[in-house]
């Protein structure tokens, strides 16, 4: 080879790399330089943020939320847009019904959330342009073994007797009593003060000074939602319910004269022949409040501890008739058909109840029994007198009246 063919083919080469290292180069520039050309990333990412929608969805609780409140948790709100549509399904694939508020800014369940149940909610809103946004979040509501509910009496709307008292009994037992009691608040269109008293972590009831005034209208406020009542117990509960009271009807039974006198507004309106307590079986004395009324209902000693030498009852009386209960221990004020009608007015010889002449089967309105059991109210009084037992105990039944107010406001835990 010659010197010049040597010459012209280092620069044949040498041109070949060049133009190689020159694309290069422009690759490389047309990656990272100009900010100029729509198919830059920033132009891509800008177009991307002048197509997405203004509105911004917010869903409680946080994506991932356990414990969440059966009550008060589940709510999706929107800025910069309106809700189109919101979906919330139950991990068994049931719709939840919910409200869209008036200007379509939130939304919420319109039905009480179940507890221990997962949940899924999706959200769609637009903004003032009308571009679309969506937002997906699921959460779990508080277990049973996390939260408490309190059972309480008398129902919404009922109308009951003076004697009624608030009675609520908790599933877990309450070692955080001030926070609970705080969250419960019993209030009496009569402007009665009403306290309230812890028999147990369980159980509290409510009550006036004096009964309840008569034609008043009573108010419990549950505001439990969120409230720890004991180590990693919550409250659930969220609700107002209220009651009334009737006419104002008092019963004194007297187990030595064995009458009763039923009055009303302080007067008495009638007098029934009673038979209280043997002497072997003496009825309780002091004030109780009528908790239940049966028609009818079966009574077997073996249940309250009257039983033979065989372990059976002593009695099993399956149809007693008009039957009120005045102690959760077993003392009911009832009809009696199997006694003669003499015993009335004349003998104590019940196992500790009181008893009314009645007829087998409850349907003759013409019986003492009768005409009591058509007159009484839940919540009414009976009060038994000179018995010569004991006094009932206040926890026992819906007796709390035989506690004077000085101890009952100590049972308060506020």
């Amino acid at each position: 080879m010659t010197d010049s063919m040597r010459r012209r083919g280092l620069t044949a080469a040498s041109a070949l790399l060049g133009g190689v290292l020159v694309l290069t180069a422009c690759s490389g520039g047309d990656a990272g330089a100009s900010g100029g050309k729509d198919t830059s990333q920033a132009k891509v990412d800008e177009a991307a943020a002048k197509k997405s929608s203004e509105a911004q969805i917010t869903i409680t609780p946080k994506d991932g939320s356990n414990n969440a409140s059966i009550n008060n948790s589940a709510a999706v709100t929107v800025r910069k847009g309106t809700l189109t549509t919101v979906t919330m399904t139950s991990q068994d694939g049931k719709t939840v019904d919910g409200r869209l508020s008036a200007d379509r800014t939130s939304w919420k369940p319109s039905v009480q959330l179940e507890r221990s149940t997962t949940y899924r909610l999706a959200a769609e809103a637009k903004d003032s342009d009308g571009r679309i946004a969506h937002e997906n979040a699921s959460f779990t509501t508080v277990s049973p073994a996390n939260s408490f509910i309190g059972t309480f009496t008398p129902d919404n709307g009922a109308t009951v007797g003076v004697g009624m008292p608030v009675s609520i009994n908790f599933d877990k037992a309450i070692t955080n009593k001030a926070a609970v009691q705080k969250g419960i608040t019993v209030s009496s269109s009569s402007g009665q003060e009403v306290a309230c008293h812890w028999f147990n972590a369980n159980r509290m009831d409510c009550r006036p000074e004096e009964y309840w005034k008569e034609g008043s209208t009573v108010t419990l406020k549950l505001a439990l939602d969120g409230v720890q009542g004991a180590s990693g117990v919550y409250g659930v509960q969220q609700k107002t319910v209220t009651f009334h009271i009737g006419r104002n009807q008092v019963s004194y039974v007297d187990a030595q004269t064995k009458q009763m006198k039923i009055t009303q507004d302080g007067k008495v309106v009638k007098t029934i022949p009673i038979s209280a307590g043997s002497p072997e079986n003496k009825t309780y004395e002091g004030q109780m409040v009528v908790s239940e009324k049966f028609k009818e209902t079966r009574m077997n000693g073996a249940t309250v501890g009257f039983t033979d030498d065989d372990g059976k009852g002593e009695y099993d009386i399956k149809d007693v008739p008009h039957a009120m209960r005045l102690t959760n221990s077993g003392t009911f004020i009832h009809g009696n058909y199997w006694g003669a009608p003499s015993v009335f007015g004349n003998v104590n010889t019940s196992h500790g109840c009181v008893g009314l002449q009645d007829k087998k089967g409850a349907n003759d309105p013409s019986t003492p029994a009768a005409w009591f059991y058509n007159h009484t109210l839940i919540g009414d009084v009976v009060v038994v007198q000179n018995t010569g037992d004991k006094t009932v105990s206040p926890d026992n039944g819906l007796n709390g009246w035989n506690m004077d107010w000085a101890q009952w406001k100590a049972g308060s835990a506020v």
